[in-house]
């Protein structure tokens, strides 16, 4: 009986040294919002962004400098006309299922974001006439027009590059089970409570990923996601907010992190989406103009983020060279805007704002509130819950809503979506063919100087129509346990697995 017993000793040090060899690592991630669907082609989150770049890889990316690096691509070249893009795909590349990333796949992805009904990325490569699969590793991209922002709207979800066996099983339920050529393959996901995703091993840079698998947990409580931090229910939290960064940095447990936006925080208004525009605020400019000048965007910044944020008053930070400097943040002008109501001949204009129901935006609005009411305003509030306040959006069922954009490396990703005549995020239905045009015209060139020019000039109407009303630009805050080493914050926002280790 010798050799059982020998075996069997064995066996239980073969388990031991598993178990402590190989210990499965989970990284717990907590959210501020739930995402909506996880199909890069109909999402509109920036939260599901969040979860994307583990999911998702893309044919670019951006450096932590915010310049533009090949990820699925591994180079790319221009026609000298600008209106032919050659990409050529980085080889050995595998999607969850198993199926092969080459040419093909990328002409089925870009194709289906051009043509899938609903898809928000149409407009952000709408140039796009044709796709030509040169070899399984090279496509070429032939343009109506040329389009300068196309690098950076790959480098984003219309980048993202689906298994077009998958696509094709699921169609519109791609998003229930998302297929992906990313680090982290998909396990579930449980509306409102998590989503798992799972380490591939047959990612292309595998050697970047350290953690076996990662739970992304929404909690819209600022305080609950901290608590929940702080008592090692979460192992990161992303979006802290201001005020709790005292509390956060005297936990010796704890640290953080935090890096400038390239995004902005603004209220939509509701100008020609259905019967609910049919109201002061969306049919007088004059009256978004005194909603923008009673509120004071450096109150609202000291009072609700400690000073931490940065007022704005255009889709870019003042600090951006694209920011127009002949429209500085303007200074709370209680008196004309009292002014411009009377001569609107609406001196007590009512509406209602809908906004996300989490901590920070109920704090921002009623902060708006007040300041508001000194100039005559009655706004009603309306907090709801983040996806389905989307939805009421998309379909008109808001008056204004305060929301925000997480932000795009070039400056069309800011803008052109929101107040194009037609475009998928306008969901206020603003239309000027002249700003339309300008910001087409600011699409076919490549110099700063020249695609200025046409900005400046399609500010002169927005900053005057103000269908987005905007108010500051936030810093991206996280704040993670120290046994999570190895995190690097990016301006978009995103949090990406590569290089982060468990202890």
């Amino acid at each position: 009986m010798a050799w059982l017993r020998t075996t069997a000793i064995a066996a239980l040090l073969l388990a031991a040294s598993a178990g402590t060899g190989i210990a499965e690592t989970t990284l717990r991630i907590g959210l501020a919002e739930d995402p909506d669907i996880l199909d890069p082609t109909l999402a509109r989150t920036f939260v599901g962004r969040v979860v994307f770049a583990s999911l998702c890889d893309k044919l670019f990316d951006i450096t932590p400098e915010v310049k533009i690096v090949p990820q699925l691509a591994s180079a790319y070249k221009w026609s000298d006309d600008g209106k032919t893009l050659t990409i050529t795909l980085r080889q050995g590349v595998v999607f969850h299922d198993g199926e092969p990333m080459n040419a093909a796949a990328v002409k089925y992805s870009l194709e289906r974001h051009l043509t899938f009904p609903g898809s928000t990325r149409k407009s952000e490569i709408s140039s796009i006439q044709s796709i030509d699969v040169v070899d399984d590793h090279t496509v070429k991209l032939n343009l109506s027009a040329p389009l300068s922002p196309l690098l950076a709207a790959l480098a984003d979800r219309a980048g993202m590059i689906v298994s077009p066996k998958a696509a094709e099983a699921e169609k519109d339920k791609f998003g229930n089970h998302p297929v992906c050529a990313g680090p982290y393959k998909f396990v579930e996901r449980v509306a409102q409570d998590h989503i798992t995703v799972e380490k591939f091993d047959k990612y292309w840079d595998k050697d970047k990923i350290h953690i076996d698998k990662i739970v992304f947990q929404p909690i819209p409580d600022n305080s609950v996601r901290v608590a929940n931090l702080r008592s090692g229910g979460l192992d990161f939290i992303e979006r802290v907010a201001p005020t709790d960064l005292a509390q956060i940095r005297g936990d010796g447990n704890l640290a953080v992190a935090s890096i400038g936006e390239i995004g902005y925080q603004g209220i939509t208004i509701n100008t020609d989406n259905g019967p609910m525009s049919k109201n002061p605020l969306g049919q007088d400019p004059r009256i978004r103009e005194a909603f923008s000048l009673s509120i004071d965007r450096q109150a609202l910044n000291q009072v609700v983020f400690n000073g931490e944020y940065i007022p704005g008053n255009q889709w870019v930070p003042p600090g951006s060279p694209y920011y127009d400097k002949s429209y500085p943040v303007p200074k709370r002008d209680i008196a004309k805007a009292k002014a411009l109501l009377k001569e609107a001949g609406v001196e007590h204009p009512s509406f209602t704002l809908m906004f996300p129901n989490n901590t920070e935006p109920q704090q921002v609005n009623q902060v708006i509130q007040s300041m508001a009411a000194e100039a005559g305003f009655d706004i009603k509030l309306q907090a709801t819950e983040f996806a389905s306040s989307l939805k009421l959006s998309t379909a008109g069922q808001m008056q204004a809503y305060q929301i925000g954009w997480s932000g795009r490396v070039d400056p069309d990703g800011n803008l052109y979506s929101f107040v194009a005549c037609g475009a998928p995020l306008n969901d206020g239905h603003y239309c000027n063919q002249t700003v339309d045009a300008e910001l087409k015209a600011a699409r076919s060139v490549a110099d700063p100087a020249e695609r200025m020019k046409h900005y400046d000039k399609a500010a002169d109407i927005l900053l005057k129509d103000l269908p987005i009303i905007y108010l500051y630009h936030r810093k991206w805050i996280y704040a993670f346990n120290k046994k999570v080493t190895g995190f690097q914050p990016y301006p978009d926002g995103l949090i990406r697995p590569q290089g982060l280790v468990m202890k």
